[in-house]
């Protein structure tokens, strides 16, 4: 509001000095004017937030959007609200088994929008960008510090939550919020290296050892129930087989005992005439059926 009138003052006085004094004092006034209100403008992007300072003191928060500030009385400082990543450089860390790690990190984050929180990240700490790095450093040594490195190599998502957690608990009168962190890489010694590299060869070779091992097994039982299945169905094919001879036989004694019981007599004649014909025999035909004399090679046989 004061600026606003201190520009109008001059402004009138350009106005005075136009129309009843000097004309070039006018134009200079109004130079002065116009100079002044374009100075004291000032635009807030949606991804930023400011507080308005005056002659040192805080003085106003600002969101996105057009103000006006008093130029030579009252500055802006704008705030990036966006998330940021800032990449710690590779450093060297000793695990808790005495190992020699060289690790990279990156850290998200970014500034919280309400207003208390952009007042702490002016003035609650210098230049949160650079002491976010250096803080990342100190956290990132004391969590890989206190695990061996066979955790940090295999259980990195549960460090980088652990490393966030940490880091947040650090930050919180900074108006900052940690959003991630993550362990971009991680370099033991030569010699770890080569030796991590022959135990996971080893172990390769040995799950495909045991999966081979596993489909012989698979082959061998399938070529064995393929055998017991042919062996099954040759004792079923035998079986009705002999349970078709066995009824076949049943057949017979059935009709053996129903149609010939009491005439054996006359079972007999046949089956001898039968096979007298299988012989190229000669037979002689009575009245009564099948003669008892048979004529082999023209002589006569009495039976």
């Amino acid at each position: 509001m004061f600026g606003v009138i201190f520009g109008m003052a001059i402004l009138a006085t350009g106005v005075y000095s136009l129309f009843f004094m000097n004309p070039f004092n006018g134009y200079m006034l109004f130079f002065i004017a116009f100079v002044y209100f374009a100075l004291g403008i000032k635009i807030v992007r949606p991804t930023h937030r400011a507080v308005v300072e005056q002659l040192g003191k805080y003085k106003r928060f600002m969101s996105s959007g057009i103000t006006f500030i008093v130029p030579l009385v009252q500055r802006i400082y704008a705030v990036n609200i966006t998330e940021m990543m800032k990449d710690v450089d590779t450093q060297e860390v000793i695990t808790k088994d005495n190992l020699n790690a060289m690790v990279d990190l990156q850290v998200y984050y970014k500034v919280k929008t309400d207003e208390q929180s952009i007042k702490n990240s002016q003035y609650s700490v210098y230049n949160y960008m650079e002491q976010i790095v250096a803080l990342a450093r100190t956290t990132m040594r004391n969590v890989i510090g206190n695990n061996e490195f066979v955790k940090v190599n295999s259980q990195r998502n549960v460090l980088n939550e652990t490393l966030r957690k940490t880091m947040q608990d650090e930050v919180k009168n900074w108006g900052i919020d940690i959003v991630r962190c993550e362990l971009k890489e991680i370099r033991p010694p030569s010699d770890v290296q080569d030796t991590m590299n022959k135990v996971l060869k080893a172990q390769n070779e040995k799950l495909a050892a045991v999966d081979f091992a596993t489909a012989r097994e698979t082959e061998a039982d399938g070529v064995k129930r393929a055998e017991i299945k042919k062996a099954e169905g040759v004792r079923q094919g035998r079986i009705l087989e002999a349970e078709g001879q066995a009824r076949a036989i049943q057949l017979v004694n059935e009709a053996a005992k129903k149609y010939f019981v009491g005439n054996a007599k006359e079972l007999k004649k046949l089956e001898v005439t039968e096979n007298s014909l299988k012989n190229n025999s000669k037979i002689i035909i009575a009245k009564s059926g099948a003669a008892p004399m048979l004529l082999l090679s023209d002589k006569e046989l009495t039976k």
